[in-house]
């Protein structure tokens, strides 16, 4: 009865998130779907300590679906895998409810810890295609990580996180002031500069002594 609550609100999920979804019929034929439904039968069996027959069934959905969920990954209700194929999902990952994944991406690990290698997702947060969030840390509720970003660290609440490594550049709605690595000042070139400046300025003084000298010479002649 669990499962098919689950399944219903990640049907649900899809048709009220995906512009795509025409109807019911069109949703069943969702890879995303079938993938999250084969976790939520092999995480069954996963919690049991069926470990080879949750494995044989999350295996077999990879090679269907193209998504691979570990069946020790802990799901919450309402996610959504769009398009989906290349999506990995690690043993220790847990992802709350109503989450959004792309195409391509990934929670995985850095291969450094152990026991919780995975990271966790907050509700409703949104893994753009392509990203990586690696390690055992949370990524808070309504959270955005954007396509091809490489997360290494924790992710506050309400913030998107962008680039590789990514970085905070919005949260609670704000831009984050963040230090302009390449376009910083440089103390040396700077100081450079100024030397320059003195440099030619001693020149045009010392020009127009010179000039001053010649002159005086020239009203003795």
């Amino acid at each position: 009865m669990r499962f098919i609550e689950s399944i219903k609100h990640d049907m649900q999920s899809i048709k009220d998130r995906d512009p795509a979804a025409a109807n019911t019929l069109e949703i069943l034929t969702y890879s995303g779907l079938h993938a999250v439904a084969f976790y939520r039968v092999a995480h069954w069996f996963y919690e049991r300590d069926f470990k080879v027959t949750a494995r044989f069934i999350s295996q077999t959905a990879r090679l269907l679906t193209g998504i691979e969920i570990h069946p020790g990954a802990k799901i919450g209700k309402g996610l959504l895998i769009d398009h989906g194929s290349g999506v990995v999902i690690g043993e220790t990952a847990e992802i709350g409810d109503y989450c959004l994944l792309y195409q391509g991406c990934t929670l995985g690990g850095t291969g450094k810890d152990q026991g919780k290698r995975h990271p966790t997702l907050g509700n409703n947060v949104m893994v753009g295609c392509g990203a990586k969030v690696l390690g055992p840390f949370k990524v808070g509720d309504n959270a955005k990580i954007a396509a091809n970003a490489v997360v290494l660290e924790s992710v506050p609440p309400n913030s998107t996180a962008v680039g590789v490594p990514a970085r905070i550049v919005k949260q609670d709605g704000e831009r984050v002031q963040d230090l302009d690595q390449i376009h910083i000042p440089d103390p040396v070139a700077q100081e450079l500069c100024k030397n320059r400046i003195e440099i030619e300025r001693l020149k045009q003084k010392i020009a127009k002594l010179e000039k001053l000298v010649e002159d005086k010479n020239n009203e003795k002649r």
